[in-house]
This record gives structure tokens, C-alpha cells and sequence, in this order.
């Protein structure tokens, strides 16, 4: 079998150490939760086997993720389950042992002879991943596995909007959306004697962290590269066809529910983007609608990630977006509700109420309603500060994908990112606005809002396959 070819681009060496020997090759696992179609795992197979040494993968758990719950857990828990049984049958153990992760990958990383590791953009993985590298004695060696085109080969800096940032990407996606073929194991590390977490009971292992024990697991959806395969197969014979037509339609389910599975790395989107190409022959609208969505905005969300250190923060937001807001803060409001009102879907909206109980419910809701979530928590705050707040607290205690690259840039559009300003109004100053006459005129709304009465009854979905 040949020999998996990994882009030069997606390779970074984090420190300079000598070499030494060791007892095997680690992986140490935390962005790309899986054992296939995944580039640093591949790298690592060959560099072990080139070393002649066994590959051992690596997970720490911490039980103090920011803002993590019993829901992101239960979903990730699923993940590795399924992850460490692929990697089994590869004839490469996975061990998970309790700690921060970086005190994991330095403990496992005692005896290795190298570390090689997934990348991450967000703050606390850029922070692991650098202690690591001071700390380790071996090489600690960084492969981008969870972007098609490696965010610093598109540029150096934060990009302003989707349009400048687009053709940047375009031009390079060929070079990087190829295949990946697993590369054969030469040395199994199956009879390594080190200590793990046993996967096999989720809710046994969840019952023994300390979590926030505020928001239940959700029933719709299982973590794990099996299960995302499978959605992603649904989404194609099933949906697919009516994407361009419907992805802003809410009452339909012509969306690729891909968002969570890629959150925890358990599938690859250079593999969703082949699979999405060799169903559409890689042209037409549907073609182009989904490649807009997973590589284009999606990246420019690691984009403004990557380049922005208080991503978080309302203070990071466009200083136009902030000015004009700020201006209009204490503009009267109608409306004002306090967090609590909004975690209860208590508002007089009730399409606002649907999309907050979708989420509850789910842990998804459609894109399309997430932007008005977002708009109207800002017309019903009694600041805009307070609003990105609350916006930002609620996204990711629900949202299964939550605490993403994705969720902070798409909270933070809501407020001016990656937007221009409009004609001006109370409470936005020239921020974009959404309001309820908007969606009846481009969608079903009263559809959308049957389907989640229905969800939350326990009921078979009511999704429409009409578009509006």
C-alpha cells in the first residue's frame, strides 16, 4: 500500500530537540478526535514506522474545559469511544488518562521518542500546545488536520470579510482537498502496559468527573466518526439535492448536521468535501452553496481565531460595529430580558422561543435561526456588552458545538463581524437587523415552529421539504 502523502503546509516542528530514544512514538490526540482521514495521526504512523517503534495515541480529560458541560462531554465520550476501537483494530493502543491535557501529553511524552500532535486555533489549545513544546525533551512536531487549506497559507493577518478571503482560498483548495489512504502499522503498541480510562461505559465515566450537571446529553445525536459517516451519508441521498435551495429554509432538514461532528474532530472536512464532490461531480449550486459553507466561512472563522487573541471579547469586534452600538446603548428597548428570560425561551417572540427550544432540546439550531437568535438578543439587552454576553453563554452551555471556532465568529457577526454597516435604526446604530416580518417573507416560520413543538413532544420530525 503506498504511503500517505502529507502536505509540506500542514507540517510545523514546534521546538528543536535532539534526537533520543524512547519506547515508542506518541500522537497526542485533542483536536482530531479520530482513527481515519486524519493527517497528524497518518504523519505519526510514519514517523513510528520509520523509527521502528510502536505508536501510542494520547488523550488527556480535564473536567475543567471552559464552559463545558455534561452534554459536550457525553457527545466527545461517544467519540473516543468509537475513535479508540478504530485505532484497536489498526493494531495502535489508545490510552486516555485524566489530567489537562498538556500535563498528559508531558507525562506520556517521558517516553517517546517524539510527539506528534493535532493543531488547534482556539486560545487554550495554542497555550497546550506551546507549553509542550518548551517542556518536552523530544521533538513535539504540530499537523494541521481540521482545516482543507492551512489557515497560515492563506494569509498572515485577520481577514475582514468573507470576499477577501474567498478567492485566497479558492485558489488553493485543489492542492489540498485530496485523498488520504491510511498508512499500514508496522509495529503494533497493543501489548503496551499504560494506564487508561476505560471508554466502555460513557455514563458511568461521566458520573465520576466534576461537570456542570446543568444540561442533559441530547437523544438526536451520538458522537463519533461512525455516526458523523452516517449523517453525512443521510444528508447525501436524502438532502443534498434541495441544499442550495433550503439551507435558509428553517421548517426543512436540508442541512448536513456536520457542525458538531467536525467541533470534536470526528470526521475529516477535507473527507466531507470529496464525498460532497464526488456526489455532485464537483460543480452546480449545491456543489458550491456546501463549499461556501464548510470551507470558505467555516475558515474564515479559524481565520479570525487564529489572528485574534480576545476572539471572546465584544471589545475584539469591527471598532465601526462597536461605535455605533455603543452610541445607541441607551436607546429605549421594548423589550428587555434578563438571561435567565432567554435560557427559558420566556420572550413574547415565539419563533425566537422555537429556536431557543430547538437548542435546548437538540443541541442544534438551524443556521439560519441562529442569526436571529443572536439579533434579537441584542435588541432585548440592556447594553450590547451585556447582550454579546449572554449570547456568547448561552451558544456554548447548548450548543453541542459550542465553544467553537465557528460559534465565537458567528456570535460575534451578529454583532458587526465580517458585515458592513446598513442604514441606521434605534439599538443597532448600523448594525444589521433582523426582525419577525423578515422571516415569514423568506421562510415558513409557522412550519419551523410546528417542527420544534414536535421535537419537543417526542414526536417523529415535521420537517417541509418546501423552501420559501
Amino acid at each position: 500500500m503506498a504511503t500517505a502523502v502529507i502536505a509540506p503546509e500542514r507540517i510545523a516542528v514546534l521546538n528543536t530537540r535532539p534526537a533520543v530514544t524512547g519506547r515508542y512514538v506518541l500522537y497526542w490526540m485533542q483536536q482530531s478526535q479520530r482513527a481515519e482521514f486524519n493527517h497528524a495521526l497518518e504523519y505519526a504512523v510514519q514517523r513510528a514506522n520509520a523509527a521502528g517503534l510502536p505508536l501510542l495515541v494520547g488523550m488527556g480529560l480535564t473536567d475543567e474545559y471552559p464552559d463545558a458541560n455534561t452534554r459536550h462531554y457525553a457527545f466527545m465520550l461517544q467519540g473516543l469511544a468509537d475513535a479508540q476501537t478504530a485505532l484497536k483494530r489498526r493494531g495502535i493502543r489508545m490510552v486516555v488518562q485524566r489530567g489537562s491535557p498538556d500535563d498528559v501529553a508531558l507525562r506520556l511524552g517521558k517516553d517517546a521518542a517524539m510527539i506528534i500532535t493535532d493543531r488547534g486555533y482556539l486560545r487554550i489549545q495554542k497555550q497546550w500546545r506551546k507549553r509542550v513544546a518548551l517542556e518536552a525533551r523530544c521533538e513535539v512536531t504540530q499537523v494541521e488536520s481540521d482545516v482543507i487549506v492551512p489557515v497560515d497559507t492563506v494569509t498572515n493577518k485577520a481577514q475582514y470579510a468573507a470576499r477577501t478571503i474567498r478567492p485566497r482560498i479558492l485558489e488553493k483548495l485543489g492542492h489540498f482537498l485530496v485523498d488520504l489512504r491510511a498508512t499500514v502499522v508496522e509495529h503494533s503498541s497493543l501489548n503496551l502496559r499504560i494506564e487508561s480510562i476505560d471508554l466502555a461505559d460513557v455514563d458511568a465515566l461521566l458520573m465520576t468527573m466534576k461537570l456542570d450537571r446543568s444540561v442533559a446529553p441530547v437523544k438526536r445525536f451520538t458522537g463519533g466518526s461512525t455516526q458523523a459517516r452516517n449523517e453525512l451519508k443521510r444528508f447525501i441521498a436524502q438532502r443534498l439535492a434541495g441544499y442550495a435551495r433550503n439551507r435558509n429554509q428553517p421548517q426543512t432538514d436540508d442541512v448536513s448536521y456536520m457542525s458538531m461532528y467536525l467541533h470534536f474532530g470526528h470526521i475529516s472536512p477535507v473527507y466531507i468535501a470529496m464525498q460532497i464532490e464526488a456526489a455532485t461531480g464537483g460543480g452546480g449550486e449545491n456543489y458550491a452553496a456546501f463549499i461556501e459553507e464548510l470551507v470558505v466561512r467555516r475558515e474564515l472563522a479559524q481565520n479570525y481565531v487564529a489572528f485574534t487573541d480576545n476572539y471572546d471579547q465584544y471589545d475584539a469586534l469591527p471598532r465601526w460595529a462597536r461605535a455605533t452600538l455603543d452610541a445607541h446603548a441607551d436607546d429605549p428597548r421594548e423589550h428587555v430580558y434578563t438571561r435567565q428570560q432567554l435560557d427559558a425561551a420566556q420572550t413574547h417572540d415565539p419563533y425566537w422561543n422555537a429556536a431557543m427550544r430547538e437548542m435546548r432540546i437538540t443541541g442544534y439550531m438551524h443556521n439560519y435561526m441562529r442569526m436571529y437568535w443572536g439579533k434579537k438578543i441584542i435588541e432585548w439587552s440592556a447594553t450590547p456588552r451585556e447582550a454579546f454576553a449572554t449570547a456568547l453563554a448561552l451558544n456554548n452551555k447548548y450548543f453541542i458545538d459550542g465553544r467553537d471556532a465557528n460559534s465565537f465568529t458567528g456570535v460575534a457577526w451578529c454583532f458587526g463581524l465580517h458585515d458592513r454597516p446598513w442604514g441606521e435604526r434605534d439599538i443597532f446604530g448600523t448594525v444589521r437587523y433582523m426582525n419577525a416580518a423578515g422571516l415569514k417573507r423568506k421562510c415558513d416560520i409557522d412550519a419551523y415552529q410546528r417542527k420544534v413543538d414536535a421535537m419537543e413532544q417526542g414526536l417523529p420530525r415535521a420537517a417541509t421539504r418546501r423552501g420559501g
